[in-house]
Order: C-alpha cells, then sequence, then structure tokens
C-alpha cells in the first residue's frame, strides 16, 4: 500500500461510489450509512500520508509514474509535497465530515446526493496530487459536475440559476486555462522537441516576459474565478446561498482552495518572470485589497445569515491571493495556512447556519435572537467558530492572518496597512451577528422551545473546534512542513527576477556604482 499510498487516497472515494451504485434506492438508511463508511475509510487512508511524510525533504514525495497517453506525452503522474499534504488532509477531513453532517439534512434522492458527493472527492484529491498538467485538468474540470448537480438539485430556491452560473463562469475559467497549459505544452516542444505535460519538465522552458505574461493572465483567469478574486466573485454568494448545507461546506472548505493552489503550485514556479513584474504583482494586490474591504463590508450589509458567511469569503480569500503576492516566505505560507484556517472556520459557521435552518427554515437574521438563552451549547459553538473566523489569538485563524500581514508589510506597508482595516470589518461583522442572533432577550416565540445540538451535530463540531484550538496554540508543525517547498518557491521567482533585471551591458549609472 505504502508504494501506491496515493492512488489509494485517491480511488477510494470512487471505489465507494461503484458499490453505492448496487444498494437499492429503497435502502436509504445503508445508503446513508454506506456513504459515511467510504467517508470516513477516505480519511483513515490518508492519515499514513501526513504520519510518513519527511518533512526534512522539500521535493516531491510517494511519487506514482505510469503511462497514459504516450503519444502525446501525458502521463498518470501524482505526488506530494508539504502543500500538497495539507490540502489532502483537509480535503479528506471536510469531506468526511460534511457528508456526515448530511444525514438529517438530504430527504430525498440520497443515493444520487452522496454519489456526487464522492465523485467530488475524486475530483479535490486529483488536483491537489497531480504532477501531469493535462491530468491536473481533467481533474479540475470534473469537480464541476458533480457541484452543479449538488447545487442544482438539492439546492434552494433560486438552486437552478445558481448552479448554472456557477457552472459557466467556472467553466470559461477552465477553457482559458486550457489554452494556456496548450501554450506552454507547444513551447516545451519547439525548445526541446519532444511533448510532455509533466510540470516539472515545463519548468525548463525559458519564456520571455511577454509570452509569460500571456499564459499568467491565462492562468490568472481561471484561479481568479474558482477562489474567487474581485470582480470574479459574483457567482459565490449566490452558489453558498442556494446549496444544501455540506454543499456550502465543501465549497468554502477545498473547492475554492483550488484556486489560491493553483496560483501557489503553477503561476509562480511556471511562470516567475510574469510573477514577479511589478505591474501584475500591483495589479494582484490591490484586487486581494478591494476583496478583503468590498467582502467584508458588504457582509456588514447582509440580512441572509447564510450570504453574510459567504461573503466573508471573499474578504477571507482576499488575505490568501496577498499573501501569495507578497511573494516572500511569511506572505507564502501565511497564505496556506490562511487556507487550511478558512476550511475550518468557515466551514464551522455554514454548518452552524445549517444546524439552526434545519430547525426553523430560515436564514433571515431579524427572525433569530436571544437564542443562547435556548440553544446555550449551541451559543458555545458558534462563539468558537466566530471567534475563530475573526482571528481571536489562541485561535487558528489568528496564526495564518498575523503571519500574511507580516509578508505583506515586508513586501509594501500600504498593503498591509489596508489589510489591517480588513481585520477589523472582519471582527465587527462577525460580532454583529452574534450579538442580534445569540444574544439579548428571546423576541421570536417561534424560536422557543428549539432543540439544542444533537449528538450527531456535536460529532461534526468537535473535531472542528479541536483542529482550529491546536493551530492557534501549537502552529509549528505547519510551519515546518511547509518551510522547504514554499522557500524552492520563493528562490525560483526571485532568483529569476534578479537574473532578468541584471542588464547584459552595465549603464553607466551601474558602472559608477
Amino acid at each position: 500500500m505504502q508504494g501506491h499510498l496515493l492512488s489509494v487516497i485517491l480511488f477510494t472515494p470512487l471505489a465507494g461510489l461503484f458499490l453505492l451504485l448496487f444498494i437499492p434506492k429503497s435502502q436509504k438508511t445503508f445508503i446513508r450509512l454506506w456513504a459515511n463508511i467510504t467517508a470516513a475509510i477516505g480519511f483513515l487512508v490518508s492519515l499514513p500520508l501526513i504520519i510518513g511524510f519527511d518533512r526534512s525533504n522539500g521535493g516531491y514525495q510517494f511519487v506514482e509514474r505510469a503511462e497514459w497517453i504516450p503519444s502525446l506525452g501525458v502521463q498518470y503522474l501524482i505526488g506530494v509535497d508539504g502543500i500538497s499534504v495539507l490540502m489532502v488532509m483537509l480535503t479528506t477531513i471536510m469531506g468526511f465530515l460534511a457528508i456526515f453532517s448530511s444525514w438529517d439534512a438530504i430527504k430525498d434522492r440520497e443515493k444520487e446526493y452522496y454519489s456526487m458527493f464522492l465523485l467530488q472527492q475524486t475530483g479535490m484529491l486529483g488536483v491537489f496530487i497531480s504532477m501531469d498538467f493535462l491530468l491536473f485538468y481533467v481533474f479540475w474540470e470534473m469537480v464541476l459536475v458533480p457541484m452543479y448537480f449538488i447545487i442544482g438539485v438539492w439546492g434552494g430556491p433560486r438552486k437552478l440559476y445558481a448552479a448554472i452560473k456557477f457552472f459557466l463562469y467556472t467553466l470559461t475559467g477552465g477553457v482559458l486555462m486550457l489554452l494556456g497549459i496548450l501554450l506552454l505544452y507547444f513551447n516545451y516542444f519547439a525548445q526541446f522537441g519532444r511533448y510532455t505535460f509533466e510540470i516539472a519538465e515545463l519548468m525548463k522552458i525559458n519564456l520571455p516576459l511577454a509570452t509569460q505574461q500571456w499564459v499568467f493572465w491565462a492562468f490568472f483567469v481561471g484561479f481568479a474565478i474558482k477562489v474567487p478574486m474581485f470582480p470574479f466573485h459574483t457567482w459565490l454568494p449566490d452558489a453558498h446561498t442556494e446549496a444544501p448545507t455540506a454543499g456550502s461546506v465543501i465549497l468554502a472548505a477545498v473547492l475554492l482552495k483550488m484556486g489560491t493552489y493553483g496560483f501557489i503550485r503553477f503561476s509562480l514556479p511556471l511562470l516567475p518572470k510574469a510573477s514577479s513584474d511589478h505591474t501584475i504583482v500591483t495589479i494582484v494586490a490591490v484586487l486581494s485589497i478591494i476583496g478583503i474591504l468590498y467582502g467584508a463590508l458588504v457582509s456588514l450589509m447582509q440580512q441572509d445569515w447564510k450570504k453574510l458567511v459567504a461573503y466573508s469569503s471573499v474578504s477571507h480569500l482576499g488575505f490568501c491571493t496577498l499573501g501569495i503576492f507578497a511573494l516572500n516566505q511569511s506572505g507564502i505560507t501565511g497564505s496556506i495556512i490562511q487556507q487550511i484556517n478558512h476550511g475550518i472556520s468557515t466551514g464551522m459557521l455554514f454548518l452552524v447556519v445549517g444546524v439552526i435552518y434545519e430547525r426553523r427554515h430560515t436564514r433571515e437574521i431579524k427572525e433569530y435572537g436571544g437564542l443562547a438563552h435556548i440553544m446555550p451549547n449551541y451559543a458555545i459553538v458558534f462563539a468558537i467558530a466566530m471567534l475563530s473566523s475573526a482571528g481571536l489569538p489562541l485561535l487558528n485563524g489568528f496564526v495564518g492572518e498575523f503571519t500574511i500581514l507580516q509578508g505583506a508589510f515586508d513586501a509594501n506597508h500600504v498593503w498591509a496597512a489596508f489589510a489591517v482595516l480588513g481585520v477589523i470589518f472582519g471582527a465587527a461583522y462577525l460580532l454583529w451577528l452574534y450579538q442580534r442572533t445569540m444574544l439579548g432577550e428571546v423576541t421570536n416565540e417561534k424560536n422557543k422551545g428549539l432543540p439544542d445540538l444533537k449528538w450527531r451535530e456535536w460529532a461534526v463540531f468537535i473535531p472542528l473546534i479541536i483542529w482550529a484550538i491546536s493551530i492557534g496554540v501549537y502552529p509549528k508543525p505547519y510551519f515546518d512542513i511547509l518551510e522547504k517547498p514554499v522557500a524552492q518557491i520563493v528562490h525560483r521567482v526571485h532568483d529569476t527576477a534578479n537574473a532578468a533585471a541584471v542588464p547584459t551591458t552595465p549603464t553607466p549609472e551601474v558602472a559608477s556604482r
């Protein structure tokens, strides 16, 4: 198993899906049970990955290689470094908890619902472990289909509009990204005389700055839509609001990270000249800061509980892209850790909304108030999730935000100054949401007698609470596992940028120095 560990992790959800197809639709309890068992096994088989991973090695580990389409230079090539390991673990844990949280929420077409979730799990894992660009693209596009159906079949009143909007936005970005991949593919052939989609080989291409810029913007649209960055964000609030709770959880916790992962894994190391170009960096940083402030301010105005959490993702992911394009160790490391934190914190917040929605079937904030008197355990869990998202010290959000701000400050003081405003606004909308829903007197008779958290809901929240506190108290293992792979990316970007900046003939000004 050790030699093919990644394949086992990748195809466990698919194997579970295959067996699920043979369970009769009438066996609803068994369908739920089997889907949860498959997701749990998917998490358990990923544990040897984190246990056996060598943190002192900055390269790829657990690599598997097999010919797929030799005539086109396509391989089944998978592997993980420190960045990928964290994303794989985030996917297996959040996938399991999202499926587990669906036990009481989904009442119809359970077989199709869980099939879509298991298919999506395979697609997301494939994105994070692919070392062949075409293989990566197949998994990237594969994720769209199950999420489209999860939103479009089991979503809210405007589910078809949200599903189609999500699909069209992300498909458009994927097609542009494919054009960028093909440009690299044909340039490699022109320089080396053979075809390959292997990412490590494509890094050997020597492209002029102008060509790198074209490829960068093709990648940028694909990744920015998935994040989503301002102004490509408009599909996200609709998708989040209309998706079932588990769909919102997995969308926020994992799917959005595919975009930020793309920037780190492909844009920076494959296109170092373009990624370090002053104009490009400034544009991306400005868009990130606008996203941070815009997402926070719009969250302050929301009357729908779930839509508020959805817009908060625009703000939080703005921090992640800002950290990436600070182009330094602190910024990129903080970005990756914050991506994990966002998955935990925002996943918890969507679960919090889902719990109350199942009881009252409304997300209007004005319908609530004083819930802490009726559901004290629920109020405690919500407080932890809210403070985690707000970045309270000793909780996970603080570690990521502080490290990103450190990296942003090193890159540009002004960036950090504006980003700090996002932290303040973030605390404002989260605290105001908590005050309006949990504190004060019970103003709505319909809320009296609402049951507090059930054991199954506790079972979903407790792992996330423990994870949030553990990162906040002791984040060292995350910094250790990221140190070498991030350093390699930073060195590649800066070394290339410095080499490009050295003139072939010194100018009089340079010579005089």
